[in-house]
């Protein structure tokens, strides 16, 4: 664990005149400032991405027909609502950021919780955030490459900008990083719904030809057809998000519930019509061929208008890049508050109050993971692991139940929800396990590096030159950014 250091930012701070000493008396933390409405944005904003947009196909390919293609993303809506739930309990019982992390920390301990931070720091968030970002920046520059990919250099610079944006604007205001996570969340809903009343005028102009035989070419094989509840899954990723921020989301116990219920029905509404709506102008066929539903669906309806698509799916994926970062960051600077993570990691800017530090960890490894040529294969390893974490996280549901029968909860689900989610949580780690066992194995070989890394950099006792050496850099960085830790507060 890193040597405390003696620098204090706030005292300079204070003394120099730049704040007001009755700031410093209230506390150096993380206010909560997330609204209903922020709330609601967090989690619509991480759920629909550019998947909607871009192509729907890896549910199709799989269920053969338009029928069961549609019920998949239905139940996949429900099933992701379950887990949703299942997390409002576990959120207003354990009111601390980082989601998953800690619960999975009160449940079993520092070493499996350190594991699902190990993996979601080296791999999955920096690793997701940099393809999103890669996303953005082929959209913003489709419209001046109708007939062919842009260049990867250029996407790649359009990325790292996108990422370095939305980092400044993070480490500067929360408040600013929420209002963009609204806008670009009511521009991407937005999005959808012109295309879904376009749908309905297609369908009220007798355009339900895809849609006249429901189940014809439905496939019998179970195995194969899981396979696309399991793409449908990964569309409705995100549903968990606003529970990593939850120290900072006003009101909790009243809006937590409410944030999950919007938000979950807009998502479902929105990716069944969406689909239904493209249907009715692109085949099942065409949407299997095409790398771009929406962009195929507006060139042909849209006319000169066209171009806006790219620029809705762009604008979609900014947004995503926000609610990523956004969430990021807290889960960073969790991990650090138990000593898992450098020192620096848990320390707010004392007149920003922003976890800079964890924000710009976040930023660098994504900026990292955007020079990778392999950064799409790196996120295909971790599929199984993420799916594990999750329902090991809602099976702490029925482990606290046993473990405190006496603690307060605020929203109490029944049982039988974590059992279901539960159950297929087992489906979705064996599935993988099945269809990709060298990847699994791969995923499973970096998951469990960690055990090392937690006993050598976690539990074991530094030598005191090295706790001098890592005293001295963070005492460095503290004065660079200006930053402290925050003010200790006991739990709920």
């Amino acid at each position: 664990m890193a040597t405390k250091t003696s620098y204090s930012p706030v005292q300079d701070a204070i003394s120099n005149g730049e704040m007001p000493r009755s700031e410093s008396t209230g506390g150096i933390a993380l206010k909560p400032k997330i609204t209903l409405l922020n709330g609601i944005t967090v989690i619509v904003g991480s759920i629909i991405g550019s998947g909607i947009f871009v192509s729907p196909k890896g549910v199709l390919q799989y269920t053969g027909s338009v029928g069961l293609f549609l019920l998949v993303w239905l139940l996949c809506g429900v099933y992701s609502a379950i887990g949703a739930y299942c997390y409002c309990e576990l959120g207003l019982m354990i009111q601390r950021s980082g989601a998953d992390y800690a619960y999975i920390f009160e449940a079993f301990g520092p070493l499996i919780a350190f594991l699902r931070l190990w993996i979601e720091c080296i791999i999955v968030r920096p690793c997701t955030q940099a393809i999103v970002a890669m996303t953005f920046g082929i959209y913003i520059l489709k419209p001046f490459y109708p007939d062919c990919p842009p260049p990867d250099s250029s996407v790649r610079l359009l990325a790292a900008v996108c990422i370095l944006v939305l980092v400044f604007i993070n480490c500067v205001s929360v408040k600013w990083a929420t209002r963009v996570q609204d806008v670009f969340t009511f521009a991407k809903c937005t999005a959808l719904i012109i295309i879904i009343v376009t749908g309905i005028v297609q369908l009220c102009k007798g355009h339900y030809e895809n849609l006249q035989q429901p189940f014809a070419n439905t496939e019998t094989n179970v195995a194969t057809a899981a396979l696309g509840f399991y793409s449908g899954l990964f569309a409705y990723q995100g549903w968990n998000y606003l529970n990593f921020v939850i120290e900072e989301f006003k009101e909790p116990e009243r809006n937590l519930p409410k944030a999950i219920a919007i938000s979950m029905t807009i998502s479902v509404i929105m990716y069944v019509l969406t689909n239904i709506a493209f249907l009715t102008t692109v085949s099942p066929a065409e949407i299997l061929a095409s790398p771009a539903v929406a962009v195929l669906f507006a060139e042909r309806l849209y006319g000169p208008m066209a171009w806006l698509m790219p620029v809705f799916v762009a604008m979609s994926t900014f947004g995503t890049v926000n609610g990523i970062l956004f969430t990021s960051a807290r889960l960073f600077y969790v991990g650090a508050r138990e000593g898992h993570m450098p020192e620096i990691l848990t320390m707010i800017q004392v007149k920003l109050l922003t976890p800079m530090p964890a924000v710009l960890f976040m930023g660098f490894l994504s900026l990292l993971y955007l020079a990778s040529a392999k950064i799409y294969a790196l996120i295909n390893y971790m599929s199984f692991v993420c799916w594990l974490a999750i329902g090991v996280s809602v099976f702490t549901v029925i482990w606290f139940r046993w473990k405190w029968p006496h603690r307060e909860r605020p929203v109490k689900v029944n049982l039988a929800w974590p059992i279901i989610y539960s159950l297929g949580s087992v489906f979705l780690v064996v599935l993988p396990c099945i269809a990709e066992p060298r990847n699994t194995g791969i995923g499973a070989a970096i998951l469990l590096s960690g055990i090392p890394v937690y006993y050598l950099f976690v539990v074991l006792e530094k030598p005191a030159k090295i706790k001098q050496i890592i005293g001295s850099i963070t005492s460095a960085l503290q004065k660079m950014m200006v930053v402290v830790p925050p003010e200790s507060k006991k739990e709920k």
